[in-house]
């Protein structure tokens, strides 16, 4: 039994008291202070325009159904102010509650999504371009995503949709043939690639007949010529190659890599679709949709040429994806220049027939330094780059923690292996939560500072504060001779629990088990609203919170049973952060 249970009684109370209206969405909130108790439900305040009552006297209907069917484990149950419902629960029901969260393989994650499949469509880099910081929010806020919903039980398909088809080709093969030496096309990298491609585009602003010919490189590709094609095929898989290699040091994995070249076969078939649904019409030699009743501008779905275009190419993609997966929803994880994009295509979707949920996550851009991220201004990090940076970063904290009298400061040269990999979690995991910490929708400036400390709302903080849980159990397995058996010998991963109990004696202990008993909750609601923020916000404050038990409670010293279940308590958050973490993709080493 959870909140969900203390929800059901809720629910049963508001449909005693009004049977004819649905309750489903009726919730029990952590109390914003304990002096009203543990949970609070204000969904008679909601009810009020829907059941046309004063707040009031829709709480003491339902508080008197509530008293009628409380169960045991609810010791007080009170009716507050224009209509509150607060709730205190028992300390043997919430120690219970902890055993369970313990012993479950999920940490009792709700498995809501148990036989339902999902796509998330994130990343998307260009092929041939190298990676940049701008690619950083679609890739840390998508695979964030993408894990949370594997953890409530879906089945995700994971789908890298890269932009590998289009005009730029016919410049690149141009380039390719005419802008390289023979040593970089036989030694050809995505650098190589970027390169020739900028080289070949700029020639075909000032040369018309330069223009003429990457056209025609392009025709000869879309006609399947062999020659262009081996090529198109070689760009795409270095392309790959060097993708991959990004996100192999950001933990990210994809199940596929569906571009815009597979869906373009399937294109004319669309439009015809269209043509037939009523929804496509000519317009100055071009098909386009409109938007009349959503009051939107309309969407080309062919050009004047006969080309197709995105919102062609994304219908396709949901046609396609509907076919071989027959998802429950389909989520796009893109920047919000896009918002209008996603809107038209969507609304053609549903006027086509599809059922499938459609969820665009728009995030809102990042700069550097307070300035916009662009090639104009200068400042188009390399995603190595700023990897890389963040590992030297990373580094020098790592050196200056472990730094010896026989070696004091060493260079950054010197560094042993171990000191290298643990630099690359905490900087890894630095960039990754000053992204994830934030919610999506909301710009970004980027700072190092920030990102890297120790103290405050960082992934580092956390990192440190699951590693000082470590450090507490490694203590306690010395005092208890290293047996490697009882709860404080164990590290937080692998904790047992206690066969004293929780305790929960005193009001941190017992703020912290309510804390605690919100983790499978909020992992849900970071789901229903696409925010790993919500998650992020969540150990942030839960992290605070164990500090303030840590530094109110002794621990090693206490009596052997208090000692016990609190260190139990330690244990437990720390499975509960690490997990959290690993769920922002956020890996948690024992020591920093």
């Amino acid at each position: 039994m959870d909140e969900k249970t203390i929800e059901g009684w809720l629910r049963d109370g508001f449909s005693a008291a009004f049977p004819e209206n649905d309750f489903s969405h009726v919730r029990a909130l952590p109390a914003t202070d304990a002096k009203f108790g543990d949970f609070q439900c204000n969904d008679a305040l909601a009810a009020a325009k829907t059941l046309r009552q004063p707040p009031r006297k829709i709480a003491e209907a339902v508080f008197a159904k509530l008293l009628d069917n409380r169960p045991p484990f609810v010791e007080k149950l009170e009716l507050a102010g224009p209509g509150f419902l607060n709730m205190t629960v028992s300390t043997a029901w919430l120690a219970s509650r902890l055993r369970d969260i313990s012993e479950s393989p999920n940490l009792d994650i709700p498995q809501v999504g148990a036989g339902k499949k999902v796509v998330i469509d994130y990343s998307s880099p260009n092929a041939a371009k190298q990676m940049h910081i701008g690619h950083i929010r679609s890739t840390v806020i998508g695979n964030a995503i993408d894990r949370i919903y594997r953890a409530l039980g879906y089945d995700v398909i994971a789908d890298n949709h890269l932009g590998d088809w289009g005009t730029q080709f016919g410049i690149l093969i141009k380039g390719y043939r005419e802008c390289l030496t023979q040593e970089e096309r036989d030694n050809l990298t995505v650098a190589n690639l970027e390169k020739c491609y900028v080289l070949s585009s700029s020639r075909a602003k000032a040369d018309e007949a330069w223009k003429n010919a990457c056209r025609e490189e392009l025709v000869r590709l879309q006609q399947g010529d062999a020659e262009d094609v081996a090529l198109w095929k070689r760009f795409i898989e270095i392309s790959i190659a060097e993708f991959d290699r990004m996100y192999a040091k950001l933990g990210v994995k994809f199940d596929t890599y569906r571009g815009e070249s597979y869906y373009n076969p399937l294109m004319p078939g669309v439009v015809d679709r269209l043509k037939k649904a009523g929804l496509a019409e000519p317009s100055e030699g071009a098909l386009i949709v409109r938007f009349d009743a959503e009051k939107l501008p309309v969407a080309i779905v062919q050009k004047s040429d006969g080309g197709f275009n995105y919102t062609t190419s994304d219908i396709a993609c949901v046609e396609s994806r509907v076919k071989d997966y027959a998802p429950e929803r389909i989520i796009y994880v893109t920047d919000d220049r896009q918002q209008l994009h996603f809107r038209q295509f969507f609304i053609i979707c549903e006027k086509l027939g599809y059922t499938t949920k459609l969820v665009h996550v728009p995030f809102g851009l990042m700069s550097y330094g307070g300035k916009a991220i662009s090639t104009r201004e200068g400042n188009l990090i390399k995603l190595d780059d700023l990897l890389a940076e963040a590992v030297r970063r990373a580094l020098k904290i790592v050196q200056k923690r472990t730094t010896t009298v026989d070696t004091p400061n060493p260079a950054a040269d010197q560094a042993t292996p171990a000191q290298i990999s643990l630099a690359e979690q905490i900087g890894f995991g630095a960039v990754k939560y000053a992204d994830l910490s934030h919610d999506p929708a909301t710009a970004i400036d980027f700072d190092w500072d920030k990102a890297l400390a120790l103290e405050g709302n960082s992934g580092p903080y956390l990192q440190y504060a699951y590693a000082r849980v470590c450090s507490l159990m490694e203590k306690a397995a010395v005092l208890d001779g290293g047996d490697g058996h009882r709860a404080s010998a164990t590290l937080p991963g692998d904790a047992q629990p206690p066969t004293t109990g929780y305790q929960l004696s005193t009001p941190i202990e017992k703020q912290l088990a309510l804390q605690l008993l919100q983790f499978g909750p909020t992992v849900l609601r970071a789901a229903e609203n696409y925010k790993p923020s919500v998650l992020a916000d969540y150990l942030f404050q839960t992290a605070q919170m164990y500090s303030s038990f840590y530094q109110r409670s002794p621990i090693l010293k206490s009596e052997p049973e208090v000692r016990e279940a609190r260190l139990a308590l330690c244990a437990l958050f720390g499975k509960v952060l690490a997990k959290g973490l690993s769920l922002l993709g956020i890996e948690t080493p024992a020591r920093i």
